[in-house]
């Protein structure tokens, strides 16, 4: 006779955590409350952090990358409001964290997209990807530069702002290159060059190369280099799961360093533009993006489970570039191949605009609302072509969306003071800009796949 072991319901373990996490969640609405209502502010203060200690528990039980980092992001903006001296000091663990993932990011790219040609005989279907990615990336850019238009003609967040009487800022040279400079970028003179001046596409544009000068080998020959590729590969996404480890952290320390150094008092004069950038954000997601993966037939939950990693890290550190590891492994444990991975989303990082288009047509009208310039139907068209044009070939440029802007704005005689006060708000808005940019790089790869009939869906973790 045998005896049945006691079965302890998982659920039943989970309950007090729950009870947990959702007193935390009071306690924090009552500190913000308290300091709403000008009440002491070490009493509201306290409540915050107490619901933060309450919050742990639940974190640590769930060990999600997800929810640790939205729990430091929170945790990092409550340092920044409370210690603003301190909380601009820790700039200093995203800057380690940001050095690490560039360490990753070469290899990672020239090892997935090598490998996938040269070792799963894809070189016919290199040229195809690309252009469907050139032509993905091409549309839904417009979309969003429509978008964005749409949405400030309707917010008018820009009527009624005072220009300041003079703003102190380093001006870029407003002269993105012409088409022969772009298209010149985009092959590496030196290898050691690109991957020091971390120059993405450059990579890229190598490793199709070297993939298919490997591939033509005769195999006894192409077999051990191959190996060593692969194995390389493998290593690179095994760091990167740990380097991983410390985003949260990273996540965090950027955002205390944002509220800390920037302040919440100077978001007020702009806040109508924040909220209209967020609005249609929104929109885009729901009219433009989820229609987009319904026609593809891309699973939709099984894709924002792939992607909401990549993109929290991303919205916290303001670096498409620090998510851009993450995002890899994620789509191709969506069921993505790697080599269509390896060269679609390093292909976004110089021709996906996804979340920069609808900044740049928004900030560009807000600009001419915020200096009493009228734009008819006519020049707003030649705007949004302008900004099409320009804002290609600009990745990896310091502070590249204010090169174009101020681009824009000298052909439609816009003064660079209205240009110039966006600034103030300029790293709330990159966060969303960011997130979206890394999101639009994801569904890149995943609707490209699918049009090549080599997605695989499987079921991811929600």
């Amino acid at each position: 006779m045998t005896s049945n072991p006691i079965r302890r319901d998982p659920q039943s373990g989970r309950a007090p955590l729950r009870m947990l996490s959702g007193g935390a969640a009071v306690l924090f609405l009552a500190g913000l409350v308290a300091a709403f209502a000008h009440a002491n502010a070490e009493i509201s203060i306290s409540l915050r952090w107490a619901a933060l200690g309450l919050f742990v528990p639940f974190a640590l039980r769930r060990r999600s990358l997800l929810l640790w980092t939205f729990f430091a992001m929170l945790a990092g903006a409550e340092l920044g409001a409370d210690a603003p001296h301190f909380a601009a000091q820790t700039h200093f663990i995203g800057d380690i964290f940001l050095r690490l993932i560039r360490m990753i990011v070469a290899p990672l790219i020239f090892g997935g997209i090598v490998t996938g040609i040269a070792g799963h005989n894809e070189l016919s279907g290199v040229g195809r990807v690309a252009v469907k990615s050139i032509v993905y990336f091409e549309a839904v850019t417009t979309l969003g530069l429509i978008l964005g238009t749409i949405a400030i003609n309707l917010s008018q967040a820009g009527v009624g702002v005072t220009l300041p009487a003079s703003i102190q800022a380093a001006v870029p040279a407003a002269h993105p290159a012409g088409w022969q400079d772009i298209l010149l970028n985009i092959f590496p003179e030196n290898i050691a060059q690109a991957v020091a001046q971390n120059q993405i596409l450059q990579v890229a544009v190598f490793a199709l190369l070297f993939g298919a000068a490997l591939a033509t080998l005769p195999e006894p020959k192409r077999a051990p280099l191959l190996h060593v590729l692969q194995s390389l590969t493998e290593t690179m996404f095994s760091l990167t799961r740990i380097i991983m480890v410390i985003a949260p952290l990273a996540a965090g320390a950027a955002m205390a360093y944002t509220v800390g150094s920037m302040g919440l008092s100077t978001l007020l004069p702009l806040v109508k533009l924040v909220g209209t950038y967020y609005a249609a954000l929104t929109a885009f997601v729901l009219l433009v993006l989820a229609p987009i993966l319904m026609i593809a037939r891309v699973p939709l939950r099984g894709f924002a489970a792939a992607v909401a990693e990549p993109a929290a890290l991303g919205f916290a550190t303001t670096s498409s570039e620090a998510a851009l590891p993450l995002v890899m492994e994620r789509m191709e444990e969506f069921g993505v191949p790697r080599w269509i991975v390896s060269f679609v989303v390093p292909t976004g990082y110089s021709f996906n605009m996804t979340g920069s288009s609808i900044y740049l047509s928004m900030a560009a009208i807000f600009a001419a609302q915020a200096a009493g310039i009228h734009l008819s139907i006519g020049e707003q068209v030649v705007m949004l072509a302008t900004l099409l044009l320009t804002s290609k070939g600009v990745a990896g440029v310091p502070r590249a969306v204010l090169v174009v802007l101020l681009a824009t704005a000298s052909s439609l005689h816009i003064p660079v003071a209205a240009i110039m006060m966006i600034l103030g708000v300029d790293t709330l808005m990159d966060m969303g800009r960011t997130a979206m940019n890394v999101i639009g790089n994801g569904m890149a790869a995943a609707v490209v796949a699918r049009w090549e009939g080599e997605l695989k869906p499987v079921s991811l973790p929600v």
